[in-house]
């Protein structure tokens, strides 16, 4: 498998008109860059997704795992990228028959409020019941959304990233940043996979609104705590109490809410 990826930019710059209340004023404005990318799964379209191009290796990896395609990054054999083209061609060691009869042209928009199109076929094979003992503290709740904050300066910058994170107890070790909030789970799912990280001991924090295809990444990769600036849905955290994750939302100054397994946050026992 390919291990060097050349950086792209996450942003770029317009020159606009900006009015201030009283006048119209020229400037410029940093925009979040918005890209294709097809994966050809041996030789096959599989899937376009609509994405920020930047951890492009880590995003493909971990959208094939979270697509049932793959449960380790050794399933691939070959990964190269043509970004300027916008395609990935991936070559698996084996191709199941029914994973083969799953490859069909689809189109992932960066979108946030609309499923996939196949978002439900590989659910049942691919998400799993987590039962992590770890706990936080309400006060590292706060501490790790903070870091996460600090840590979003291209969102700082454009208003239009999501980011995610992927956290000890005590701090932030991968930081991802993406136009689509599922395809930023994405890539720290493909860094968790390519560097060969144990997650027993971690947490997710995320920027974006906690919906049920959030949660079902976050079972996905096996993390069992989930904390987020923003609100949930109602079938996330139906997911979530069913698939034993600790949801904890609206973490935001000097408030935030616990929806599922309180258990794990020690001020709620």
């Amino acid at each position: 498998m390919d291990d060097v990826e050349l950086p792209s930019p996450a942003t770029t710059t317009w020159s606009i008109h900006r009015y201030n209340g009283s006048e119209v004023l020229p400037a410029e404005d940093t925009i979040a860059i918005e890209a294709p990318l097809t994966i050809l799964l041996d030789g096959e379209e599989f899937a376009t997704l609509v994405y920020t191009p930047t951890d492009t290796l880590d995003l493909v990896t971990g959208f094939l795992a979270s697509e049932g395609m793959i449960r380790f990054v050794d399933q691939i054999e070959s990964l190269s990228l043509e970004e300027d083209r916008g395609f990935a061609h991936v070559k698996l060691r084996h191709l199941h028959q029914l994973s083969r009869q799953m490859v069909s042209k689809r189109f992932i928009g960066s979108c946030c409020g609309k499923s996939r199109q196949f978002y439900f076929h590989n659910d049942m094979r691919t998400a799993k019941t987590v039962t992590t003992k770890l706990s936080l503290t309400i006060p590292q709740c706060f501490h790790l959304m903070s870091e996460l904050q600090e840590q979003s300066a291209e969102f700082r910058a454009t208003g239009g990233l999501h980011n995610a994170a992927l956290c000890t107890v005590s701090e932030l070790r991968v930081t991802r940043a993406d136009i689509g909030r599922h395809n930023a789970l994405d890539k720290i799912y493909g860094h968790i996979l390519r560097e060969r990280i144990s997650v027993r001991d971690k947490v997710l924090a995320f920027s974006g609104r906690v919906s049920s295809e959030v949660v079902l990444k976050t079972s996905k990769i096996g993390v069992g705590l989930l904390l987020s600036k923003s609100a949930p849905t109602d079938l996330a955290l139906r997911l979530a109490h069913d698939l034993g994750i600790t949801v904890v939302g609206f973490i935001r100054k000097d408030h935030l809410t616990v929806y599922t397994h309180p258990e794990r946050i020690a001020e709620c026992r």
